[in-house]
């Protein structure tokens, strides 16, 4: 039977906002006050390192100064992976699903997310992979779509970021997810012109219900905390 999934469309939210509402959306579905969730929302500029800390901070190479003076935050983030930047052009996804009873396989998630974006990609006729032993989408060597999870007694929050029209300039301060041989894209770069967010978040969420065997129920625009517009 599909599951129903509560989409949130939150347009441009901080990242201490969006962390704090991923922490209560775990909690609420930990206790089944909520059902499946998935947010997609825009960062203002930040970076954000995973649980690797001071491994990743190395992959900063922008000053703290530097950062400041161009409006970059830079948040210790709670999920896997290395080094990412997030900002406005970027649709990030946060799912909050249990993965209960029947997909409790950390490699299997990774790898529906990573199909979510490369399918998305296909519908605006980019070709986008994988890339055996990195995950995320991939074009031509170039890194579409990055991927940091984390799952908590089988209740998944953070997610993945899918470039449309974001500043890629913005990755020169940090080598992406630690990797220093293999550059980042976007939509906007591979076709020549920005596809409309809406356009791309309708995609993602088609997707997301077919790889993930759920049905949208509701779209929302609203936020419970206060939204950095």
């Amino acid at each position: 039977m599909t599951r129903p999934l509560e989409v949130r469309r939150l347009g441009r939210v901080s990242y201490g906002e969006a962390l704090a509402l991923q922490r209560q959306l775990v909690e609420d579905r930990r206790a089944a006050r909520v059902g499946e969730v998935l947010l997609l929302l825009e960062h203002p500029p930040v970076i954000t390192v995973g649980v690797r800390g001071a491994l990743a901070t190395p992959h900063i190479l922008a000053s703290p100064e530097a950062l400041y003076a161009r409006g970059i935050e830079v948040f210790e983030a709670g999920r896997g992976g290395d080094v990412t930047y997030h900002g406005p052009g970027q649709i990030v996804g946060y799912p909050v699903l249990d993965l209960r009873p029947d997909r409790c396989d950390v490699h299997r998630y990774v790898r529906d997310l990573e199909e979510v974006m490369i399918r998305t990609a296909g519908d605006f006729g980019v070709r986008a992979s994988r890339v055996p032993g990195l995950s995320g989408a991939w074009v031509q060597g170039e890194k579409l779509g990055a991927i940091g999870v984390r799952i908590s007694r089988w209740i998944t929050s953070h997610g993945f970021a899918f470039n449309v029209a974001t500043n890629l300039d913005h990755f020169n301060f940090i080598v992406p997810c630690g990797i220093r041989d293999r550059g980042v894209t976007s939509l906007a770069k591979l076709l020549g012109h920005p596809p409309k967010m809406a356009d791309v978040q309708d995609s993602l969420t088609s997707h997301f219900c077919s790889v993930f065997d759920l049905s949208p129920t509701a779209l929302e625009t609203t936020l419970d905390v206060t939204s950095a517009r």
